[in-house]
């Protein structure tokens, strides 16, 4: 019954390089009997697990299983059937793709795991991924994990076949010149960045440049098209509405939303209008900014928008992005990796209730941040920092 499954896993693994591994890999705790993967789409999720599977269970693929739930083959199969035949020949770990894609996913994976204790389950899906809301809470039961698209550094390790390690939030700000120092004795940051903010935060970059915006922009449709309707049940006469506010804020990011007058321009309700924000928020197509990080409410006005990464940026304004938006989307993006971003008055962000950080060029003084402790410049278009002027292209080592 499973052999056509079996076949395809086969042939996957076959094809799976493992010359680059994301740093993510790293720090998932993978003998967890039960792991989710929350990603957008294109972040590189199935490769992330194919790439676990070939260096986990490469000499031996009998005790794994890799399935995609979109598969076919699941028309006519279940999801149940098929794990109960894999434990009965020996299998100990299934990794389940695109879970959101089958029906009662959550319950039939809590069953699964309640079933079969020794089944180890790994399994990913969209970013709007409910864990915690859905009618069988997996949340007392799954370790979570969210994947995002590469950082710089990431990016720069496979561009120059480097190793290049993270540095934490601290060490950059206390260390950034001697950090700097290593890095650019290594590499030239400026000849990779701009490559990067252009068409390199998603992995199919590999694939060629050539086909990368057609790709980001099928990324962008699916997401609107298929998994908003599905996991959030946008009602697909309403997609287009998305669409539109999607472009507004990308006309104008960063976005300081008048509600009023946006809801009236797009047609809908002030209520509706606001979930809308908060359901492209969790696609990963915009970034919301918030004076408060903590406790937000579903139906709460964001202070400011930006588009999720620089990619969608030049997917969307081509040669006429900002170059200052472009600046404060890479640092809100990178930062966002394992830190709370909030809205600042003094300064552009504020981050983790603590840090202020103030985005600009090679000549941006503290003037607006004056007085302020624990601030910072983050410069572009310099290598090297000092003192509490920092090189932007730094906080891409993040992650």
């Amino acid at each position: 019954m499973m052999e056509r499954v079996i076949e395809q896993f086969r042939r996957k693994i076959a094809s799976t390089q493992v010359r680059f591994i994301r740093q993510i890999a790293t720090t998932i705790q993978w003998n967890t009997r039960l792991i989710g993967i929350r990603g957008a789409r294109g972040v590189g999720k199935t490769t992330l697990l194919l790439q676990h599977i070939q260096q986990t269970f490469g000499a031996n693929l009998n005790p794994a299983l890799y399935v995609s739930l979109d598969n076919l083959w699941f028309a006519e199969h279940s999801l149940l059937d098929l794990a109960d035949t894999f434990v009965k020949q020996g299998g100990t770990h299934l990794f389940l793709d695109e879970v959101h894609k089958y029906p009662q996913w959550a319950q039939t994976i809590k069953n699964l795991y309640d079933d079969y204790p020794d089944l180890h389950i790994v399994f990913t899906g969209s970013s709007l991924l409910e864990i915690m809301n859905v009618r069988a809470d997996l949340s007392r039961r799954a370790v979570v994990y969210t994947m995002q698209g590469l950082s710089f550094r990431e990016f720069l390790n496979i561009q120059t076949d480097n190793a290049f390690t993270p540095f934490s939030l601290e060490e950059i700000l206390q260390h950034h010149e001697t950090l700097a120092i290593d890095v650019v004795s290594r590499v030239k940051p400026f000849q990779h960045l701009s490559t990067y903010l252009q068409t390199g935060y998603y992995p199919y970059f590999l694939e060629g440049l050539d086909v990368y915006p057609l790709r980001l922009e099928e990324t962008v449709q699916m997401t609107l098209e298929l998994e908003l309707p599905m996991l959030r049940h946008v009602e697909i006469a309403y997609v287009h509405k998305l669409k539109q506010l999607l472009s507004i804020i990308s006309e104008s990011a960063p976005f300081i939303p008048n509600i009023s007058k946006l809801s009236e321009r797009i047609g809908i309700n002030r209520q509706t209008l606001l979930a809308y924000l908060q359901y492209l928020t969790e696609a990963k197509l915009i970034r919301s900014l918030y004076k408060d990080a903590q406790g937000i409410g579903a139906l709460q006005k964001p202070d400011k928008l930006y588009l999720e990464n620089t990619n969608l940026m030049y997917l969307f304004k081509g040669s006429l992005a900002d170059v200052g938006t472009i600046r404060e989307t890479f640092l809100a993006n990178q930062l966002s990796y394992g830190h709370v971003i909030a809205f600042s008055e003094s300064g552009d962000f504020l981050v983790d209730g603590h840090y202020t950080i103030e985005v600009g060029g090679r000549s941006k003084t503290r003037k607006q941040i004056q007085g302020l402790n624990d601030a910072y410049i983050a410069a572009d278009n310099i290598e090297y920092g000092h003192g509490k002027k920092i090189p932007l292209w730094l906080f891409g080592f993040l992650s």
